[in-house]
This record gives structure tokens, C-alpha cells and sequence, in this order.
């Protein structure tokens, strides 16, 4: 099976997997304990605090470890909303569904809340959003990149207006980590979300990123791990493979850049004697969203599977449904339909990649026969 869904998940890297199996077995001791096997386990864990913090270029005391992107989210956004408890919310239109959830929960409780649309191109419109700023608004939670369609939000720009109005922000990073220098982002906003499974890490470690300024009171009565911002032991192995995996994405960021352009560029060429059958969804590098002419996305991924090629149809966690991101571009249900998501990464050969788009112009053909 050829595998184009990298922007669900990840195999995790050798050298991650390999660092795993040495913290599991060298390192098992309870980061809390206080004998010298704690002790050691717990020197572990404050280094890959320290290096995910140094990658993300933030403080080291603002960094705690998570079981992935969800949990990030809804710890930093319970956070920042319980300092502005009586502001409203401005959301992306876009989000990923785990803010979408906790953010329509918190409107069912009565909190105002305002969803701000896309561009045609997939981009946050700004002129809605300063048009519905004020002095009521006490949070701004958006995506460095959205995870459908690939596009990079406008993320320093928002900041400006929070600035001016003193809004708290908050930053999923989840599908930007790694693949984007987050330095630029991570010094304006306020909080941020990451995932391990996303950049050849393991399934189920991420981490959270709160501005330790802001005095984020522990969010458990028993503060023994991670400032009780979260509670149970740290799974310490799975903290290590994914600073691994960071570690080697962030070292190799531009490179990797390089390759992915490179792919698409691949694909894209493949498929342009069927450019009338396509329409690119946005401008993403590694994640590229697509509008096939006529044919179903869903029709289009189990046929694409049955020959031995893996992409989707957007964001696993809202499977079946329509991407936000496509709702908030204005897109109609039936175009809606016809979206798939590839996710390219460094590894792909041309051949898996022209492989591709092969596929994809039979099952284009084969559907307008029907």
C-alpha cells in the first residue's frame, strides 16, 4: 500500500522507535519517585522538555507533555478562557474538530462565540475579523496550518489586533511542527498544541505550550506530574521517541521542504492533461486538498485503495463529515462531496507519486464512463 494520509499519522521513525525501546529500558522509573532510578528517569524527561521547548522557541517552563493535539488543545483552551471568563471567543472557521467541539460545548453554556469565514483561497479573512474585534474579546483560537487544505494562516497578523484589544491567543501547531520554523509564531501567541504522530513520533505523546507569565493555575488537586496541568505518570519512552522525531524534523526542515515542494510539483504534472477533471483547494505544500469534477472524494479514496494507494477525504477525526475548512471557504455540500486530501511526504519516490496520479486520472475516467 502506497501511503499519502501523513497528515493523520505518521509511521513512526527508526531512530524514534529505537530511542523508545532504550527509554523503556533503561529509563522505566516513575519521574516522581525520588530514588535514583526516579531521578534519573526524571533528568530524562526535563532534557526533552528542554528540547522541544528550545525547537518550538519558547520557555522550558511553559512546555508539558500531553497524550497528542486533542488533549493540547482543550488543556490550553480551558486555560486562557478561565482568565477571561466573562469575553467572547473568535474562532477560525477552520478548526480542527477538537476545538470545534469544546468551543460549540462552551456556547451551549452561554458564551458568545463567532466563527470567522475563509477566503476562497483557504485563508483567514482578516476584514471579518477586524470588523468583529472589540473590547469584549477575551480569546482567539486559530491554525498555524489547516490540516484539510495545507494553507498558513495569517498568525502575527491576528496578533496585532489581540494586542490592541487584549485578547489571549491560541495557536494549534499540530500540523506545523516540524515541517514550519515556529519561531516567529510561538513569540506573539499566547499558547500552542503539538503532536508526535504527525512528524515520525509515537501515537498518543504531544504537548502543550502556556505562556508561563500567565500563571495558569494546576488544573489537578494533585500536582505530582507535568505542574498538574495533566493528570497520571508521564509515559516517559513515548516523551523521548517524540523529541527524537522533532529533533530530526527540525534539523532536516528545509530539506524535507525541498522534497515535499519537489512531490508535489511531481504530481501536479502527472495530472495536468486532466486539469479541466481538478481544482487545487488552497495553496498547502505537504497537505494538498482537491475538488475532483463530478466524482465523490469517498468513491474516489476506496477505488484509489482498492489499487493500493491510502489518502483521505480530510481529518480523521471528523471522518464522514464535511471538512470545516471547506464550510468556512463557502463551499456548497455537493462540491464538498468531491474532496480528497493527499499528504506528500520527503520519503515518497516519483514513482510512488506519479503512481498516484496515474490512479487517480483512471478513477476519473472510469467514473465519467459510468
Amino acid at each position: 500500500m502506497h501511503y499519502f494520509d501523513y497528515a493523520a499519522a505518521c509511521p513512526i521513525e527508526e531512530e524514534a522507535l529505537s530511542v523508545y525501546i532504550h527509554a523503556s529500558k533503561n529509563f522505566f522509573g516513575n519521574t516522581g519517585s525520588l530514588h535514583d532510578i526516579g531521578t534519573d528517569a526524571k533528568r530524562l524527561l526535563e532534557h526533552c522538555r528542554e528540547r522541544i521547548a528550545h525547537m518550538v522557541g519558547v520557555e522550558k517552563a511553559g512546555i508539558y507533555f500531553t497524550s497528542g493535539g486533542t488533549e493540547s488543545n482543550e488543556i490550553a483552551l480551558r486555560s486562557l478562557q478561565a482568565l477571561r471568563p466573562n469575553r467572547s471567543v473568535i474562532i477560525a472557521g477552520g478548526e480542527h474538530a477538537s476545538i470545534q467541539y469544546l468551543v460549540d460545548q462552551w456556547e451551549e453554556e452561554g458564551v458568545s462565540v463567532t466563527r470567522i469565514p475563509f477566503t476562497e483561497d483557504g485563508v483567514l479573512n482578516m476584514a471579518v475579523l477586524k470588523a468583529t474585534m472589540n473590547d469584549e474579546t477575551g480569546l482567539v483560537i486559530m491554525q498555524h496550518v489547516n490540516g484539510d487544505i495545507g494553507t498558513t494562516q495569517p498568525v502575527e497578523e491576528v496578533n496585532q489586533l489581540c494586542d490592541t484589544y487584549g485578547a489571549l491567543m491560541h495557536c494549534d501547531c499540530v500540523q506545523s511542527f516540524g515541517k514550519k520554523d515556529l519561531r516567529a509564531v510561538s513569540k506573539v501567541v499566547d499558547s500552542l498544541s503539538l503532536s508526535a504522530h504527525k512528524i515520525g513520533g509515537p501515537t498518543g505523546i504531544g504537548a502543550v505550550y502556556i505562556k508561563p507569565s500567565l500563571n495558569v493555575p494546576p488544573k489537578t488537586p494533585s500536582p505530582a506530574h507535568e505542574s498538574g496541568m495533566r493528570p497520571g505518570t508521564v509515559p516517559l519512552p513515548g516523551v523521548a521517541a517524540f523529541t527524537e522525531a522533532a529533533g530530526k524534523s527540525v534539523d532536516n526542515l528545509i530539506e524535507n521542504q525541498r522534497k515535499i515542494s519537489e512531490r508535489k510539483r511531481w504530481f501536479l504534472e502527472r495530472m495536468q492533461e486532466y486539469r479541466e477533471s481538478f481544482r487545487v483547494v488552497g495553496n498547502g505544500n505537504a497537505v494538498v486538498g482537491i475538488c475532483l469534477k463530478g466524482v465523490e472524494g469517498q468513491w474516489a479514496m476506496l477505488e484509489a485503495n482498492r489499487l493500493g494507494y491510502a489518502f483521505s477525504t480530510g481529518s480523521a477525526c471528523q471522518a464522514g463529515k464535511t471538512p470545516y475548512a471547506l464550510t468556512a471557504m463557502g463551499m456548497s455540500k455537493e462540491e464538498a462531496k468531491t474532496f480528497i486530501r493527499i499528504s506528500f511526504h520527503p520519503s515518497h519516490t516519483r514513482q510512488e507519486v506519479e503512481g498516484l496520479a496515474t490512479v487517480l486520472k483512471k478513477t476519473i475516467h472510469a467514473h465519467n464512463l459510468v
